[in-house]
């Protein structure tokens, strides 16, 4: 067997503005709605594996939800007289290949084949930022739109 004959794993670290999205979690099926892990799994199609590539995502966010950084691994098998990807060079096709301008991957590591991007999370941290004394969402700056929840104050 040549050195790409076997899958190698990657663990990718993405972040993305959720604002056009139905949450990180690919949408399978006839649905209008799409998630982040349909754009990332369409850009990996373009890198020619042998098997189809899928996303594991680390954690899951809701619609609408932005994420600084999020991570997932995939596997990639290329064809048998080719190298895997390095590092570097995964992040730059996948960005490459990226069609959503909201969604940019920004490094990606080689992996053990048993590493699991959800089970091996150490942490999670969660971010809310909120506008008190605003009376409508509609009422928020403008820069904030999308990126905090409007509390009316009692």
């Amino acid at each position: 067997m040549g050195a790409g004959s076997v899958p190698a794993r990657y663990l990718v670290y993405f972040q993305y503005l959720g604002t056009d999205f139905n949450g990180v979690a690919a949408v399978r099926g006839v649905q209008r709605a799409v998630g982040v892990q349909n754009y990332l799994e369409e850009a990996a199609e373009r890198l020619n594996s042998v098997m189809p590539v899928k996303f594991t995502i680390s954690s899951r966010t809701d619609a609408g939800v932005h994420a600084l950084s999020n991570a997932a691994h995939l596997d990639i098998q290329r064809r048998s007289d080719l190298p895997p990807f390095s590092p570097e060079v995964l992040t730059e096709a996948l960005n490459t290949h990226l069609k959503h301008p909201a969604i940019r991957v920004l490094q990606a590591f080689r992996v053990p084949s048993h590493f699991h991007a959800r089970h091996a999370a150490i942490s999670r941290t969660y971010l809310y930022r909120l506008a008190t004394g605003c009376p409508r969402p509609d009422r928020l700056p403008v820069f904030e739109r999308n990126r905090c929840w409007a509390l009316q104050a009692e």
